[in-house]
Order: C-alpha cells, then sequence, then structure tokens
C-alpha cells in the first residue's frame, strides 16, 4: 500500500544539511526520502556535488556539540576513523596578524576531520535511520504544487540514466537543502512568487590545497596550524593531519580578491613561503607531494532574506547554504546548518506543517550572529566592495586590538575562540571586563616568542 502523502518528507539534496534535515525530520515523519544527483552511499571520498569537499574544512565548537547531540557517539567513530580531537584553542596553533595568539584551555571540542570523513560518517549514521531512504543519481526537476499554486505537494524528479521519464514524489513536506545553486528563487517566480532579496559581499577568495606525506612532525602534540587571514596578512592557511595517518597531512593557503593560490607546484610553494608562518614551509618543502595543487574558488558571501517575503507557498522551505552562504575561511557554514536543523526540529514537531514565514524568521536570527561576523570582517578589507560606517571601522579596528592583546592574555584567547566556535556573540568582546583586558595587554610590547620560526 503506497505511503500516505501526509506521511512522508522530501529533502533535496545530500549535503550535510541535507542529512541534519533527514534526522530531525525523522523524529516526525514515518518516511524520509533524500533526494541526490550523486552516488553516495558508501562513498569515502571527495565527490563531484561537493567541490570544496577537497578543502580545508573546520567544525567549530557549536556545530559539533549539536552534531553529538542529534548522532550520539559521533566523535568515538571519528577518532575511531583516525580523527585527533583536542581543544579548539589550546591544542591549535592560531596565528593573526603573524603573530601566535596565547594558548587557553576552553574546553570547546575541535575535531579536525576531512569533510569526505565527517560527511561519510553522518551519511552512514542517517542511512541506519529506519524511517530514511535515499534516491541517488536524479535530478531535481521542480516542485509541484496543488491547484491553487500557493501549497507545495511534491517535487518531480529525474533519473539520471538515459531515456529515464521524470516522476513526481508527493511529499507532506519538501526541503530544498541544495546549497549556494539552489533554484528556489527561480521556482518562486515561475509560481507567482517573489524572489528573496539577497545580500553579497563580493570576496573573490580561493582556496588551493595540497596534500604531503611528512618526514617530521611539525604539530608536536598539537592538531592543527591555523594562520588565520586578517587585512594585515591576507593570506592564510589551514594545517593538519589526515585522519587515519599521521604522516599525511593536507594544506588549504587561501587568498582573496584575485591574490588566489598558484596551482603550479613551484608557484604553491611560493606562495606558502610567503605565510606569517615559516613552520608550514619548512614542514612542507622536503616533504613527499601526494597530489597536484587543486583550486576551488568562492566568489562572494550570499545572504538570502527569506524571511522579508510576505508570501511564501506552504510545503516548502529551505535550509543551509541555500539560504546562506559564509566566506568559507570562517568556518561557519557546517554550523549555521545545525544550527538551522534544530529550527527546522522546532518546526516540524508532531509532523505539523510549518508556516514559512515563522520558520524563516527563526532561521533570520540563528544566522544573524554568524552573518555579522563574517560580513563586518570582510567589509576590514579595503578591496572588498560593501556598505560601511563608523561602526564597521570601529569594530575592525577592536578586533585587531583584541587579537593583539590575544597574544598576552590566554583569557582574550577564550573570548575570541568562543566567538569564533559560535558558542558566544561578538558582543561578547565588549563585555566591560573582556573590554579592560583588551585595552591593557595591546599596550604590552609583543614577545619574539609570538612570531613564527624562520626556516633555517
Amino acid at each position: 500500500m503506497a505511503t500516505r502523502t501526509d506521511e512522508c518528507a522530501v529533502v533535496l539534496g545530500g549535503s550535510i544539511a541535507g542529512l541534519l534535515a533527514a534526522r530531525v525530520l525523522s523524529e516526525s515523519y514515518p518516511r524520509v526520502v533524500i533526494v541526490e544527483r550523486d552516488k553516495i552511499l558508501g562513498v569515502r571520498g571527495p565527490r563531484r556535488g561537493v567541490p570544496h569537499g577537497n578543502h580545508a574544512h573546520g567544525l567549530v565548537a557549536r556545530g559539533h556539540q549539536i552534531m553529538e547531540s542529534l548522532f550520539p557517539g559521533l566523535t568515538d567513530e571519528l577518532i575511531a576513523a583516525g580523527v585527533r580531537p583536542g581543544d579548539f584553542s589550546n591544542d591549535i596553533q592560531w596565528y593573526f596578524n603573524g603573530l601566535r595568539l596565547s594558548p587557553a584551555r576552553t574546553g570547546l571540542p575541535s575535531v579536525p576531520a576531512t569533510r569526505p570523513v565527517l560527511e561519510y560518517h553522518l551519511r552512514e549514521r542517517v542511512r541506519a535511520l529506519p524511517e530514511v531512504s535515499f534516491l541517488e543519481e536524479h535530478d531535481i526537476v521542480a516542485p509541484v504544487t496543488d491547484a491553487s499554486g500557493h501549497r507545495v505537494t511534491g517535487v518531480r524528479v529525474q533519473a539520471r540514466t538515459p531515456g529515464a521519464e521524470e516522476q513526481t514524489l508527493s511529499a507532506h513536506l519538501v526541503v530544498d537543502t541544495t546549497g549556494r545553486g539552489s533554484r528556489t528563487p527561480r521556482w518562486l517566480a515561475d509560481l507567482g512568487y517573489q524572489a528573496p532579496p539577497e545580500e553579497r559581499i563580493e570576496i573573490d577568495l580561493a582556496y588551493t590545497t595540497r596534500h604531503y606525506r611528512l618526514e617530521k612532525d611539525p604539530f608536536d602534540s598539537d592538531i592543527a596550524i591555523i594562520p588565520a587571514a586578517t587585512p594585515s596578512h591576507p593570506r592564510g592557511a589551514f594545517f593538519y593531519r589526515v585522519p587515519g595517518d599521521d604522516n599525511q597531512v593536507e594544506l588549504s593557503v587561501t587568498g582573496l580578491l584575485g591574490d588566489h593560490p598558484p596551482t603550479d607546484p613551484e608557484g604553491f610553494h611560493a606562495f606558502v613561503r610567503s605565510l606569517p608562518v615559516p613552520e608550514i614551509y619548512e614542514a612542507i618543502r622536503d616533504a613527499e607531494p601526494l597530489d597536484e595543487p587543486l583550486r576551488f574558488r568562492f566568489p562572494a558571501s550570499v545572504r538570502r532574506d527569506f524571511h522579508r517575503l510576505e508570501r511564501f507557498p506552504a510545503g516548502l522551505l529551505v535550509m543551509g547554504d541555500a539560504i546562506c552562504s559564509f566566506n568559507p575561511a570562517y568556518a561557519q557554514g557546517m554550523t549555521s546548518a545545525a544550527l538551522q536543523a534544530l529550527v527546522l526540529r522546532r518546526h516540524t514537531a508532531g509532523r505539523r506543517l510549518p508556516r514559512p514565514q515563522a520558520y524563516f524568521r527563526d532561521i533570520a536570527r540563528e544566522i544573524r550572529s554568524p552573518w555579522s561576523f563574517a560580513a563586518v570582517t570582510d567589509l576590514g578589507y579595503r578591496g572588498v566592495k560593501g556598505k560601511r560606517n563608523l561602526q564597521t571601522a570601529l569594530v575592525n579596528r577592536y578586533a585587531a586590538l583584541a587579537q593583539r592583546a590575544a597574544v598576552h592574555d590566554p583569557r582574550v584567547t577564550d573570548a575570541l575562540v568562543r566567538i569564533a566556535g559560535l558558542v558566544a556573540s561578538p558582543q561578547s568582546l565588549m563585555r566591560p571586563r573582556t573590554l579592560l583586558r583588551v585595552l591593557r595587554a595591546a599596550r604590552r610590547p609583543v614577545p619574539p616568542s609570538a612570531f613564527g620560526v624562520p626556516a633555517p
């Protein structure tokens, strides 16, 4: 007997956002179908639909907390797969403006799994849910509505095989998690609705990544070396071990506004050598390269303000990068998706049909702080186009002071890391006690130990 329409939810896209959506929907729906154009079940490596999957990813503290709550034991599974967890500050060598921050034991976890490793384990956990099934290698054609056009009742899909015919999946709820390339704005226009207003911050960022087998360990007991890009030092890097092989590392270097890390080996090494942390170049210059440098470009951060729409069809929701796509250097995307999954859970509890306006308002509240953090920080780069005001300038100047103060004061480091981990708001840095510590410590001379050790 066919499953009743009101018993089924369909998730468009098998991304991390899609997996999280399916997990929370399984609490209310006896049948959840994930539609994905790629072959994903059993896949352990990077896949075509996630071109940035070959590059560094960061799951910050709040995202890890949510995922562990949704999938108890996930951290233990990742450790068994060779991932080395650590403290988000104390076990990472953080550099800002060429200076190392004073380590602080925050108690916040850092689980440096590569994107394919994390995605595989999440997918296997979702796959084990009896309510969830996967429809792989299918293109998403368009949503289906009732006669009025005000209610989405399913989605048309088509297998990616020659001669395949379209089929319709009927559903009580359809959730679009197809990422930055989401076609929901176009679907809305086709149905007679307005597309959401967008805010874009053009950053013209590129990641270039290469993997190496090292002869010597530059990490000691730490899990990563991260020189963060800043307006004074706009080239950044993420350098950490590949899970399961302590001698293999992943190095992603970043540049924005057209200053992109080259993809030829000589140019890549020259770019790495220009970083303000010489230890990274020293580690890889005589190491065995395991692949050629690979580049991923990210032109702009984009936020789609669905919450500003007065009309939106019932039975359709949007989640993840399809709503807000952040500068990936701040590692907010996966955690933003996790926060949005909790909103989806609240609005679908008991299989009730969510009110789109209320859902999107709650989503907007969740992403307001990380978007503001990323947008204001990016506007600190003179070449980034966007609206600036006195507040933007003051915030970025104070952030630079706080980063300098954190070279001396681990409590300031703790405050910065909690903001980066999305467990505290940027406003927390302005608390009187923290403000006083920043102003005091920022005046102190920088000790020689704060600088990277030059390669001989």
